[in-house]
């Protein structure tokens, strides 16, 4: 497996993958119990475009509504095992969605 690090030479710049964290509901007016707490790994020009992708991304897997707890940045690659891929696959374009 090629090293993320690798992929980017130091005169280019790595897109900002954004990591948003809620909770999604299958059927709208949900309570609490039935939420599903999910990541969103993304990359975006700006904060907005990040959540309108997740939204779109997380309404793809059949969820019909979300409420978005935190949204940050990801500046480097992540050191758990689980969640180097999903960070892969957003700096290659994807909206990567992983639920709890």
């Amino acid at each position: 497996m090629s090293d993320v690090n690798d992929e980017f030479s130091e005169d280019e710049t790595r897109p900002v993958v954004y990591l948003i964290t809620g909770r999604a509901w299958k059927e709208e007016g949900g309570n609490e119990e039935d939420s599903t707490p999910f990541h969103v790994m993304v990359t975006a020009p700006d904060d907005d475009g990040a959540v309108r992708r997740a939204v779109e991304a997380l309404g793809e897997q059949g969820f019909l509504d979300a409420a978005l707890d935190q949204l940050g940045y990801i500046t480097e690659v992540p050191e758990e095992e689980f969640f180097i891929l999903p960070y892969k696959d957003a700096l290659s374009g994807n909206v990567s969605v992983i639920t709890f």
